[in-house]
């Protein structure tokens, strides 16, 4: 499929075709990562990593823990 490189005020754009994104698994307002290889642009989705609580707590050591401050009671609505 050939696809024409457009000016985009003072940037070139393309066009991506709603079948290639789908393809891809992009979607509108995805942030994606472009680089050139070879002479060929490869463009790929940025991924966020997900996190599990275990991850998250794995390099917790007591040591590391910050001291309990005392607030004195409750004064409003809070929830505790």
């Amino acid at each position: 499929m050939g696809i024409q490189v457009k000016k985009w005020g003072n940037s070139a754009a393309i066009r991506i075709p709603s079948a290639i994104m789908a393809a891809a698994a992009l979607n509108v307002g995805q942030e994606v990562e472009v680089r050139q290889e070879g002479g060929r642009l490869i463009i790929e989705p940025v991924l966020k990593p997900v996190y599990t609580l275990d991850a998250l707590l794995a390099d917790m050591k007591p040591e590391t823990f910050h001291e309990i401050v005392d607030f004195g009671p409750p004064v409003g609505n809070e929830v505790l």
